[in-house]
């Protein structure tokens, strides 16, 4: 099963996402809590993660390098619309995939729908 993960203190970003995901076939688990987020991953029940940029009084810089530790394999598309270079660059060392713009419009929401369809391809052709 194809287990994404979607992490974002925007409620409404996070409800656009799952249903947009949710109709695509994928196994869609949603949360704004860091400890809920930890849990998927432990359990190996997400293999690609769209992450927000803060949560839980915690940034994605924090917390990128966490849910490495627990899923090496982990792939993380960060989804944010005010990031600045610099952060996208650390972000980048600490292992994202991918970063896309928060959905706005079809555009948007067609960007993250194909960062997501090609991170579940590279997990299939890298099963190591």
């Amino acid at each position: 099963m194809q287990g994404l993960l979607i992490v974002d203190e925007d409620m409404d970003c996070r409800k656009q996402m799952a249903e947009m995901f949710i109709e695509a076939g994928y196994n869609v688990v949603v949360t704004n809590s860091v400890a809920n987020a930890l849990y998927g991953i432990l359990k190996k029940t997400a293999q690609v993660v769209l992450l927000g940029t803060k949560f839980d009084e915690m940034t994605a810089v924090e917390l990128i390098p966490l849910l490495k530790q627990c899923n090496r394999k982990l792939t993380i598309i960060l989804v944010a619309a005010d990031a600045t270079l610099p952060l996208i660059r650390k972000l980048r060392s600490e292992g994202i995939f991918y970063h896309a713009l928060k959905p706005v419009n079809a555009e948007d929401r067609e960007e993250i729908r194909q960062a997501v369809s090609c991170a579940f391809k590279n997990l299939r052709l890298d099963p190591a």
